[in-house]
């Protein structure tokens, strides 16, 4: 139902997410393989204001709370260095 892919709108773009990828599964940041695709952008169709900011606006629903905290809790730890 949901999967996660880069869109790219330059050659350079889909070089540095293709060197990235390869970057976390040398050094096997994840237990299975990266499944993320890799994309031209074709199109693009701007979302509805109300997906806009969902997690900001709705921090408190069950989604939020218990699928996207977690990840984003584990992404924050794992990449604190690019905090500014």
């Amino acid at each position: 139902q949901y999967r996660s892919a880069i869109f790219y709108t330059s050659e350079s773009q889909k070089q540095q997410a293709e060197k990235y990828i390869n970057k976390l599964t040398l050094a096997k940041k994840f237990p299975g393989p990266i499944v993320t695709e890799i994309k031209e952008l074709l199109n693009f169709y701007p979302a509805e204001d109300y997906h806009f900011d969902y997690y900001a606006n709705n921090p408190n629903q069950p989604y939020c709370r218990l699928v996207i905290s977690p990840k984003l809790k584990k992404i924050e730890s794992q990449f604190s260095y690019l905090k500014s």
